[in-house]
C-alpha cells in the first residue's frame, strides 16, 4: 500500500512537470510571434514612403509621370506593374522616381470636397411666378430623362444642357433642384471658381472627375453657378492664372461634347452675366437652351409672397397695398420681407404678424438693397 502511494506521488509530480512544459511553450511561441511583429513593425516604419505621381504618356518600358509639384520626369517601370495607361496614378520611390505599383481607383481629388451632393426635397409646387421657365427646363431636362424613348422615335437629339441667366435671387438655383427632384436625380452643385486651381492642369483634371461622378451616381444634373468666372470671353494674351482658366474651360467643353445624345446626365449652367459668356458654351449642342428667369412680375410676386407666408399668423393684411411696395423685388427679397416680419413681431412679443411688420420688413430690406448697391458702385464705379 505504500508503495502504491509513492507511485502516486511521482505520477502526479510528473503530470504536473509535463503541464508547465506545455504551458511554457506556448507562452515562449507567443513571445517569439509578438518579437517577430515587432521587427516586421520597425522594419516597416524604417521603409521610406513612395509617392503618389501621375502617368502623362507611356513610352515601352518607360513613361513621362509628373510629379505633385508640376515637374515631369522619364522613369522606368517595373515590370510587376502590369498594364498602365496615362491619366493611371501610381506609386515611386522618392529616390528615382521608378513607378512600383499602380493605385487602383484613386482620384486625384477628393470630389466631395469641390460639390454639393444631394437628393434635393424641393418641388415646383414651391416655386412661384416662373409657370414659363419651369415648363421649359420639363422639356429640355425632365422629359428626355424619363422620356427617352420619345427622342429615339421621332429622331432628334435632346440638348445636352441649359443656361438659366438673370439677376440674382430671381430663382435660378431652386429650378434646378425642382428638376432634379422631379426626375429622381443626384444633384451636384458647384461653383464656377472653385474649378479653377492653382497647379496647371488640375482645374481640368477635377472637371473631368465631377463628370465621371455624375456619370457614376446618374441620372444626375451638373448644376455650375456662377459658370461666367470660368466661361467668360476668351483673350489672346494674359496671365498665367488666365490661362490655366481658358485649359478648365476647354476640359468642361471637351465634357460637355463627350456625353452621349441621350445620355442621363444633364447640365445646368447659372450666370448673372449672359453678356460675358464665351460663345462656344452656349453654341448649338452645348448649352444652347438659355432660359432667361427675370424679375418676377405682380402676379409672380403675389405667387411668391402667397407661397413663403402660407404658414404664418397674420391680422389682416392689405396684401395689395404690399404687392406694390415690393415691385421691382426678387424671390429671394419677398422671401426676406416674410422672415424679417415674423422678427419684428417676435421682438414685441407676439404671436401673429400685422400689416405693419410687413411695411417696416419692406423697408428694411429695400434698405439693404440700397447700401448693397452704393458699395457695389463704390468697388466696380
Amino acid at each position: 500500500m505504500g508503495s502504491n502511494s509513492g507511485g502516486d506521488e511521482i505520477s502526479n509530480v510528473m503530470f504536473t512537470y509535463s503541464t508547465n512544459l506545455s504551458d511554457l511553450e506556448e507562452e515562449n511561441k507567443i513571445l517569439r510571434e509578438t518579437v517577430n511583429h515587432l521587427k516586421n513593425e520597425i522594419d516597416r516604419f524604417r521603409t521610406p514612403p513612395l509617392m503618389m505621381c501621375e502617368i502623362m504618356e507611356i513610352m515601352g518600358k518607360n513613361a513621362i509621370i509628373k510629379v505633385p509639384n508640376g515637374n515631369q520626369f522619364f522613369v522606368c517601370i517595373s515590370e510587376s506593374c502590369g498594364r498602365l495607361r496615362a491619366g493611371d496614378n501610381v506609386l515611386v520611390d522618392q529616390k528615382n522616381l521608378n513607378i512600383l505599383r499602380k493605385i487602383q481607383g484613386t482620384k486625384g481629388f477628393n470630389v466631395e470636397r469641390f460639390v454639393i451632393l444631394e437628393k434635393p426635397e424641393l418641388t415646383f409646387a414651391e416655386i412661384g411666378g416662373l409657370d414659363k421657365q419651369i415648363q421649359e427646363l420639363k422639356e429640355v431636362v425632365e422629359l428626355p430623362l424619363k422620356r427617352p424613348e420619345i427622342f429615339k422615335k421621332i429622331g432628334i437629339t435632346p440638348p445636352k444642357g441649359v443656361l438659366l441667366f438673370g439677376p440674382p435671387g430671381t430663382g435660378k438655383t431652386i429650378l434646378a433642384k425642382a428638376v432634379a427632384n422631379a426626375t429622381d436625380s443626384t444633384f451636384i452643385e458647384v461653383v464656377g471658381s472653385e474649378l479653377v486651381q492653382k497647379f496647371i492642369g488640375e482645374g481640368a483634371k477635377l472637371v473631368k472627375e465631377i463628370f465621371q461622378l455624375a456619370k457614376e451616381k446618374a441620372p444626375s444634373i451638373v448644376f455650375i453657378d456662377e459658370i461666367d468666372a470660368l466661361a467668360a470671353k476668351r483673350v489672346d494674351i494674359g496671365t498665367s492664372g488666365e490661362r490655366e482658366v481658358q485649359r478648365t474651360f476647354m476640359q468642361l467643353l471637351a465634357e460637355i461634347d463627350g456625353f452621349e445624345p441621350l445620355g442621363n446626365v444633364k447640365i445646368i449652367g447659372c450666370t448673372n452675366r449672359r453678356d460675358i459668356l464665351d460663345p462656344a458654351v452656349t453654341r448649338p449642342g452645348r448649352l444652347d437652351r438659355m432660359v432667361n428667369v427675370p424679375l418676377p412680375d405682380r402676379e409672380g410676386i403675389k405667387e411668391i409672397f402667397k407661397i413663403h407666408s402660407k404658414n404664418m399668423s397674420t391680422d389682416s393684411v392689405n396684401k395689395e397695398k404690399l404687392y406694390s411696395l415690393m415691385d421691382d423685388f426678387s424671390g429671394a427679397e419677398i422671401r426676406a420681407v416674410c422672415t424679417e416680419a415674423g422678427y419684428f413681431a417676435i421682438r414685441d412679443n407676439r404671436d401673429r404678424v400685422t400689416e405693419s411688420d410687413f411695411v417696416r420688413a419692406v423697408e428694411k430690406v429695400k434698405e439693404q438693397e440700397d447700401s448693397e448697391a452704393k458699395e457695389y458702385k463704390n468697388m466696380f464705379g
